[in-house]
């Protein structure tokens, strides 16, 4: 009788029988959940980015004014847009500042990343050193550029000899003067992305090609650029969008002024948006400049990853 007992008494207990789960309780977890979580993203975006952007285009159609009549024009607006030489202008100084911007900057970036990648002394330090341009005030950067590029009193025009080169003055000289403030300005992040692109890549691709012979140069065309192709294309894209939308630097190198200069030498397409917006108060006409901006960002981008998309042979 005891060993009986102690025979049921060391037995397991039966397992404990589970309610098995709703069919609406798997349904929610499996289906529902996951679109509740992303959907605070989406509801921000569908009332600060979508309804902006269709109600801009709305504006765009209208003869608009802030406090005043509201007359429907359809594309009257845009086809004024098109004979505007003052538009065509801005669209001239926006896209030579743009090349003359963007491409030296990821150039440079991708030497910077290639030079802060290799071993050498006080590595970390240069790389905090490369933060310092992105986390100054753009008030202060312009401030600073506008004392270098000074007419007068300059260090450029010292540096380069040049007896009191005004360089808000002309095309070109206002052109260069703007792109070496935003390449300053923007080099090292976009180093950064590089460089954090260049630590992913495995070292024994490397290794391998060193034993086979191959020099550094080689491997940096025929490893490092291949593998850093989405870092390059998400640089160009992001570069593209802020160099066709440029406004800050070119307002604060010329005080304030919206106007690019007394001549509109420097006049980019957002400045004339604000200009005709806030200054004209012709709301209609510079929701339709905002839109032209957009579509020409659109078709730059779209561009520019088809081409970025083929580095390395692929396609």
């Amino acid at each position: 009788m005891l060993d009986v007992r102690k025979r049921s008494a060391a037995s397991p207990a039966p397992p404990a029988v589970t309610k098995p789960r709703s069919r609406w309780s798997t349904w929610f977890d499996i289906k529902a959940v996951p679109y509740l979580l992303v959907s605070p993203y989406f509801i921000l975006f569908a009332v600060f980015g979508l309804f902006p952007l269709g109600f801009t285009l709305w504006v765009s159609l209208h003869d608009w004014e802030l406090a005043g009549d509201r007359d429907w024009v359809g594309f009257a607006n845009y086809t004024e847009l098109l004979q505007d030489g003052e538009f065509w202008n801005s669209v001239a100084n926006t896209f030579g500042m743009f090349v003359l911007a963007t491409i030296p900057q990821l150039v440079l970036a991708l030497m910077l990343a290639n030079a802060l990648n290799k071993r050498m002394r006080f590595r970390l330090l240069y790389r905090l050193g490369v933060l310092v341009p992105m986390v100054t005030s753009i008030v202060a950067v312009a401030v600073v550029f506008g004392q270098l590029f000074a007419r007068d009193y300059g260090f450029v025009n010292w540096l380069l000899r040049t007896d009191g080169l005004d360089w808000t003055a002309d095309k070109w000289s206002s052109w260069s003067a703007i792109s070496v403030m935003v390449d300053w300005r923007w080099t090292g992040y976009n180093a950064l992305i590089y460089l954090a692109a260049m630590q992913a890549i495995p070292r024994d691709l490397y290794e391998a090609a060193s034993i086979d012979g191959a020099s550094s140069r080689r491997q940096f065309w025929q490893i490092t650029i291949p593998m850093l192709k989405p870092a390059i294309v998400f640089t160009t894209i992001t570069s593209t969008i802020g160099g066709l939308s440029l406004f800050t630097e070119p307002v604060m190198f010329a005080q304030g002024d919206v106007g690019g200069g007394s001549l509109g030498q420097f006049q980019t397409v957002a400045m004339y948006m604000y200009e005709n917006a806030f200054r004209h108060f012709e709301y209609g006409y510079a929701s339709a400049v905002s839109w032209m901006l957009f579509m020409m960002i659109l078709l730059v981008c779209f561009f520019s990853f088809l081409f970025t998309r083929r580095i390395g042979g692929t396609k």
